[in-house]
């Protein structure tokens, strides 16, 4: 593999968009219209400058990093990647309709993954005229720190589609877990469910948010508080993915408290708008 386009331009589309590049591949950003992926990738410049300053990386790195990212433009690219990274909203009639046009973009041989872990692969894969070729790939938000990419398969996903993507995952310099097809993976089942819980203490009055994540921090060595975790995934996103295991799974221990729908409502959604649990400058 050394050509990889990436569908979406939001933050999960831009961080491995960043990281892609900088282990050496050749990649293409797509997005709804230019515009969108001109503002990506100068965020991208931003990001890898801070890094610049700090002495993470060297400026030639920088350079070489930015040179190796491009903006697809259909009518002028002859581009043709080994790899797809579908990386849009997490709802699954978009990613459907985003997928089903991918294989336009695609030579015969074209591996494509979404990188999804509250939707089912194998219902993705079939707008596909060759779901054996798609998988799953969850990478985790910063993509950059975060070590960590789950491989989901479909019960139609081929031996050499697991092989080729564990394979491009150590190349870039990740560690990879194989997960079987179910809603939620390992790490967003797991960790959805303490939220969850958190938000539950949080709305009976039990402690303060500040408290409730001091505890967790101190008490259960998490390096980050449960509240502080999700303003920073985003409040939406957690009510998305919890709503998707309630339904796949019909557990009342997948239920959200009515305070987390109330908070999304009223667009306190986080970090992304400057305030959820806690209060950020923007």
């Amino acid at each position: 593999m050394k050509n990889v386009l990436i569908i979406g331009a939001g933050v999960m589309g831009l961080g491995i968009t960043q990281i892609v590049a900088q282990n050496g591949f050749n990649v293409m950003l797509k997005d709804i219209n230019t515009e969108i992926v001109k503002q990506g990738i100068e965020k991208i410049e931003n990001r890898l400058r801070k890094l610049n300053v700090k002495g993470k990386i060297d400026s030639q790195e920088l350079t070489n990093c930015l040179h190796r990212i491009n903006i697809y433009q259909k009518e002028e690219n002859k581009f043709e990647p080994d790899l797809v990274i579908e990386a849009v909203s997490e709802n699954i009639d978009l990613k459907r309709k985003v997928i089903s046009e991918i294989e336009e973009f695609c030579s015969k041989d074209t591996i494509i993954a979404s990188n999804t872990t509250s939707l089912s692969i194998t219902k993705l894969s079939t707008v596909l005229k060759k779901p054996e070729q798609f998988i799953g790939m969850h990478f985790f938000n910063p993509v950059w720190a975060m070590n960590l990419i789950e491989i989901i398969p479909g019960i139609l996903t081929s031996a050499a589609t697991i092989k080729n993507a564990q394979e491009f995952c150590s190349k870039i310099d990740k560690t990879s877990v194989l997960v079987k097809e179910s809603a939620g993976g390992i790490v967003s089942r797991i960790l959805g469910s303490l939220i969850n819980e958190a938000i539950f203490v949080y709305a009976e009055g039990i402690a303060s948010a500040e408290d409730i994540d001091t505890a967790m921090k101190l008490g259960a060595n998490l390096p980050i508080g449960p509240l502080h975790l999700v303003d920073l995934i985003g409040l939406d996103i957690h009510l998305a993915k919890m709503e998707s295991f309630y339904h796949e799974y019909g557990e009342t221990k997948y239920r959200v408290h009515p305070l987390l729908r109330k908070m999304v409502r009223g667009g306190l959604l986080g970090k992304k708008t400057g305030k959820g649990f806690f209060e950020y400058a923007q």
